[in-house]
């Protein structure tokens, strides 16, 4: 990809500016701050894609504080963002014509708060007929680690599974998942709000893990007896307190980091107990399986059977309020930025 700015003297299009929000330093929601951009141009193979609206993830808030830098190594200033839905306004040599005015999503290694992003045409998937162009891109990440996980966990009829970190937009998704494959679903967040919304996705019983006794209030719901599968979202001490429900010959998946470490369980403890262990290497995906993923999330929204919560959504300009709400767990479901 190139920009407009760097056309030499000869180039008879003049540069034209974005708005975007950049990360100016390691820091708070603070150090989000609106600039201005050359505009980016399609290079071989791209397109270039005007944009409606922008993923908002945990992730983000992490790295934009300095976290994960050896798996994000960005420095400031950058242009977060990592999934976004539009319309294909431009197309470099050698991309389909054919996705010339077409809504897509697409996923991004950065750069994804910007008015217009330019991205690999093989990475940008139509938005189905009568899928709201903000549910697919809700559905952009969540969906496709959420159907992973899903796959990965094998869920069975009549199984005890637990979703932690169960009011988020991933949460959201995995409750519905193992709801569908008939499994006995246990939400757990924290506040009432949050259990609300779980309960609304078909939760058979829901806890709240900022209570002492929630442990406990998980084997009630469960008859007493272990967890088939626990999808961590969490992390830290509620993952850990979720392995030590986990049945022997049991599943759990450590695959959240909210508390800010994923769930501190030791292999050879799982081993012992029989129980099949992964974490976020499970949902790392290469370009073939992200596409399959892609593919099979949109159709599911098409036939109305992932339905992503967006539970809030903020102007471009107001990004560092997003990540405030995220942050702060105040944040129901999907968060998205309007552009």
């Amino acid at each position: 990809m190139r920009f407009k700015s760097e056309w030499r003297e000869n180039d008879t299009m003049e540069a034209e500016d974005m708005q975007v929000v950049q990360v100016t330093k390691f820091g708070g929601p603070e150090v989000l701050a609106a600039a201005q951009l050359p505009d980016p141009v399609a290079g071989a193979g791209e397109v270039v894609i005007a944009t409606a609206a922008a993923d908002v993830l945990f992730l983000d808030t992490m790295v934009r504080g300095g976290g994960g830098g050896e798996f994000f190594p960005v420095q400031p200033p950058y242009v977060p963002g990592g999934g976004v839905v539009g319309e294909v306004v431009a197309a470099g040599q050698g991309a389909d014509p054919a996705l010339l005015g077409t809504t897509v999503i697409a996923r991004l290694s950065g750069g994804g708060y910007a008015e217009r992003v330019a991205v690999a045409a093989d990475r940008a998937h139509r938005v189905p007929a009568g899928v709201d162009p903000r549910l697919a891109v809700a559905l952009l990440h969540d969906g496709v680690t959420a159907l992973s996980l899903a796959e990965r966990g094998r869920i069975q009829p009549g199984e005890r599974v637990l979703v932690t970190a169960a009011g988020g937009g991933l949460g959201l998704l995995l409750v519905q998942l193992a709801k569908a494959a008939g499994a006995q679903v246990v939400g757990a967040a924290r506040g009432e709000r949050k259990l609300a919304l779980i309960r609304a996705q078909g939760a058979d019983a829901v806890v709240d893990y900022s209570e002492e006794d929630w442990t406990e209030r998980v084997r009630e719901a469960t008859g007493g007896r272990g967890l088939d599968l626990v999808l961590d979202g969490a992390g830290g001490q509620v993952g850990a307190a979720a392995f030590a429900l986990t049945a022997n010959g049991g599943r759990f998946s450590a695959h959240g980091t909210p508390s800010g470490e994923f769930a501190p369980v030791e292999a050879e403890e799982a081993a012992r107990r029989g129980i099949t262990l992964w974490g976020i290497e499970a949902v790392q995906f290469d370009p073939e399986e992200d596409a399959r993923l892609t593919a099979q999330v949109l159709a599911e929204a098409a036939a109305g059977r992932l339905r992503p919560v967006i539970g809030q959504t903020f102007p471009l300009s107001a990004a560092a309020e997003a990540h405030a709400a995220i942050e702060s767990r105040r944040a129901l479901g999907k968060t998205l930025l309007l552009i």
